[in-house]
């Protein structure tokens, strides 16, 4: 299957600029950003309330990025670092897509601001909903009673 932006050439730090400026046409009044070497993370408040996305990076030393495709040849350094970063900039990509398209799908009155983005609010503990509920909703699915309410602090 194709991925969205395989072959961008928009930098990522253009991306993240991206997002910044349409969160901020938005409304939003609060955004910031910090990457590591497996992650980004931008988070940002709208509508008074704290939104995270995790934007998993790829692995640099992947064979996905140190072997050619076709026969699995090794690649050079340059030639790696290079699949690499057209990786790093083909999620960024989809990152400002997905942001842009939940801010649009609201606008549009297709589903509302709380909808579109609960997942990636950020609870007072400091874990997003999905990250909270993701463990009872796999249990739900084993089966198990659900319980949402609680312990969502």
């Amino acid at each position: 299957m194709p991925r969205f932006a395989a072959n961008t050439s928009v930098d990522a730090g253009v991306s993240r600029a991206e997002i910044e400026r349409t969160l901020r046409r938005y409304g939003c009044d609060e955004f910031g950003y910090m990457s590591s070497r497996d992650q980004a993370v931008i988070l940002f408040t709208l509508h008074s309330r704290r939104v995270k996305f995790v934007l998993p990076l790829p692995d640099q030393s992947s064979s996905e990025f140190t072997r050619t495709p076709s026969r699995g040849q090794p690649r050079t350094p340059a030639a790696a670092l290079e699949a690499w970063e057209q990786a790093v900039r083909q999620r960024w990509r989809a990152l400002a897509l997905c942001v842009k398209a939940k801010l649009e799908a609201v606008e549009a009155g297709i589903e509302t601001y709380d909808q579109a983005f609960l997942a990636h609010f950020v609870l007072p503990s400091g874990q997003t909903v999905s990250e909270r509920i993701r463990p009872e909703l796999d249990g739900a699915w084993q089966g198990r009673r659900l319980r949402l309410v609680a312990g969502m602090s």
